[in-house]
């Protein structure tokens, strides 16, 4: 599948790439504040003259400087610093080639920061171990020997979900810490998984697929925290917005019938990527048609937050379920992160700049809140692409 950062002219809003956690999530932080928002941010969803948020509902935290060192152009009081190159030594493990879905981990005094590989036939996870100064303690291998690791999650119980973006892609539950061995979770379905975002009110996790026709599922295993077993669901409902519900898919590993083609009814999208679970909603972008989806939980219902040529849905001008900042990673084109407030205005949060042809993968804030990692997948989709993963720190709200 083509992965694109712009389907539709620039000044039409549009929003792709992966989905991940918002930041400052605790109840009653709405602290919107003052600042310009940088040139070349997306529209405000619905304005026809395609003119940027602003004011006090714009970009909490203003305009982006000139590019560093590593260019990167980040906000005033933030830094950025290189911790991994693809094919270079870091911690004593060779970083991996194809840097994509990434999250971390408490460690002690420190953390670990995971991520995916998306290389054919070799793939996998590895992990950096962090002290509490930000250096690296070590670094190693966690899963081995799968192909094409692009997106996935933590999950509450502190382990990596790896998935495998091939048409009959698996799950690999994995240690970040390195003591146990990554296992597959055949229940949760053979398709081209993309990420995968957890409820703990009704014990659900939720998963996209990769496919222009693909599907959004809903994994209910038998006991909350054990992956082993439990029931696939697909969500069924017509086009855009409206109400949805979820029908069992009756064979998730079967050999020959494509899961998204078991159920009638299924809900259609183009091609979904990442998805974060936040205060009953669960949000996922989709990438060919560049739009944010909102899944209301407990409604039963689905919204199009944000993207393409749908006209926004009434009450949609605050992001639904958002007590803080959700970001969008950008793929390839404009390589920005773009942070969506809970008011329900955009703007870009940082820029690299000088990559050609590339795009931003495995955004995730350290257990503390206060360093940001990602990585720039150079060399474009399905290449044995080099990757360089940084940090990024500063005065993150909450």
């Amino acid at each position: 599948m083509s992965r694109r950062t712009s389907v539709l002219p620039e000044m039409v809003p549009v929003l792709t790439g992966s989905l991940w956690r918002s930041a400052c999530t605790a109840p009653g932080v709405r602290r919107a504040r003052g600042g310009p928002v940088p040139s070349g941010g997306p529209p405000v969803q619905g304005d026809p003259a395609g003119r940027t948020a602003g004011g006090a509902g714009g970009s909490p935290y203003g305009d982006l400087d000139a590019p560093d060192g590593n260019g990167i152009a980040l906000a005033r009081g933030f830094t950025s610093r290189v911790v991994g190159r693809s094919g270079e030594r870091v911690g004593g493990l060779t970083w991996h080639a194809a840097p994509v879905g990434g999250g971390c981990f408490a460690d002690g005094d420190g953390w670990i920061y995971v991520s995916n590989s998306e290389i054919p036939l070799l793939g996998g996870v590895s992990a950096l171990r962090f002290g509490p100064d930000g250096t690296v303690r070590n670094g190693y291998r966690i899963l081995s020997g799968t192909e094409r690791n692009r997106a996935g999650g933590a999950t509450p119980w502190d382990t990596w979900l790896s998935c495998e973006e091939t048409g009959r892609g698996r799950i690999f539950e994995c240690d970040p810490y390195g003591h146990r061995a990554a296992m597959p979770r055949l229940a949760m379905g053979l398709f081209r998984h993309e990420g995968a975002a957890f409820d703990p009110a009704r014990t659900a996790v939720y998963l996209t697929e990769g496919e222009p026709d693909g599907c959004f599922y809903r994994f209910r295993p038998e006991e909350w925290g054990d992956l082993t077993t439990g029931v696939l669901e697909v969500m069924v409902g017509g086009p855009g917005s409206g109400p949805v519900g979820w029908r069992r898919v009756p064979n998730p590993a079967a050999l020959f019938e494509p899961t998204r083609e078991q159920v009638e009814g299924a809900k259609r999208f183009d091609g979904s990527g990442g998805c974060h679970y936040s205060s009953g909603f669960c949000y996922f972008t989709t990438e060919g048609d560049g739009r944010v989806w909102a899944y209301d939980a407990e409604k039963e219902r689905i919204t199009i937050l944000r993207g393409g040529d749908a006209p926004p849905d009434e009450g949609d001008d605050a992001a639904p379920g958002l007590t803080g900042d959700l970001f969008v990673a950008e793929c390839g084109g404009a390589m920005e992160i773009t942070v969506i407030t809970d008011a329900g205005t955009a703007a870009p949060f940082l820029r690299v700049t000088g990559h050609g042809e590339s795009e931003i993968t495995g955004p995730a804030f350290s257990p503390d809140g206060g360093r940001l990692y990602f990585s720039s997948r150079l060399g474009g989709e399905g290449s044995p692409a080099a990757g360089i993963t940084y940090e990024v720190t500063g005065p993150f709200r909450g």
